[in-house]
């Protein structure tokens, strides 16, 4: 699918890795999660490779990568929403590019979408921490469909939700879950070259196009 951006009426955008750098937060509520459970922390880099397919998923990694027994997991997931409610945006930042270029987005008269693999309460409270909630229409989470991406669900919804057509609709991403959910839909893909992809360039996904900032896709 090549990219016409005088075809685009809506772009969905990802959350982590693409408008705020989160690894901060993920590393702190990992930490204390951990400090809990009497288990070392992980570094910062395993956090970034694994990031990208939700919550439990960095929540199941990361307890085995410390040496948790499977059997911690449930104890581990409520003391790690707690934590991450307690420090959620307070060690992250929005990426240079991106306010500008969701305001080029919406003086084209695009409609905004944020759909993410974060649980949407979090999303939420991030992006108005951010200033970034009033931009978008809709805000989808991991938890807000049945499957979560790279499953193209989540995108086919957000799109019926947008009343757009999956073709006219952009995707933006960091990872290669972005670009399969995006492929899997029909929707065009644009990838950020900053954000977590599993420690593998994003090239390699073969989206539509690479961006470095956000503002530069236009």
């Amino acid at each position: 699918m090549s990219l016409s951006l005088p075809s685009i009426a809506a772009a969905i955008i990802d959350l982590d890795g693409t408008m705020v750098d989160t690894v901060g937060d993920f590393e702190q509520a990992l930490a204390r999660t951990l400090a809990e459970l009497e288990l070392p922390p992980v570094d910062r880099g395993f956090i970034m490779r694994t990031v990208g397919r939700g919550s439990m998923h960095l929540l199941r990694q990361t307890l085995a990568q410390a040496g948790g027994a499977p059997e911690l997991l449930d104890t581990a997931w409520t003391h790690y929403q707690r934590h991450y409610a307690d420090i959620n945006g307070l060690h992250a930042d929005v990426y240079p590019g991106v306010l500008e270029g969701l305001a080029a987005m919406r003086a084209r008269g695009w409609r905004l979408a944020c759909v993410t693999n974060k649980p949407r309460a979090f999303a939420l409270a991030l992006l108005e921490a951010k200033g970034l909630l009033p931009l978008f229409e809709h805000v989808f989470g991991g938890d807000s469909f049945e499957r979560h991406k790279p499953d193209p669900l989540p995108l086919l919804k957000t799109c019926e939700a947008l009343g757009t057509a999956p073709a006219h609709t952009l995707m933006v991403g960091d990872s290669s879950n972005d670009c399969e959910a995006a492929r899997a839909a029909g929707c065009p893909v644009v990838l950020v070259s900053y954000g977590y992809n599993h420690g593998e360039p994003v090239a390699a996904a073969r989206p539509d196009r690479v961006v470095d900032r956000l503002d530069a896709l236009f």
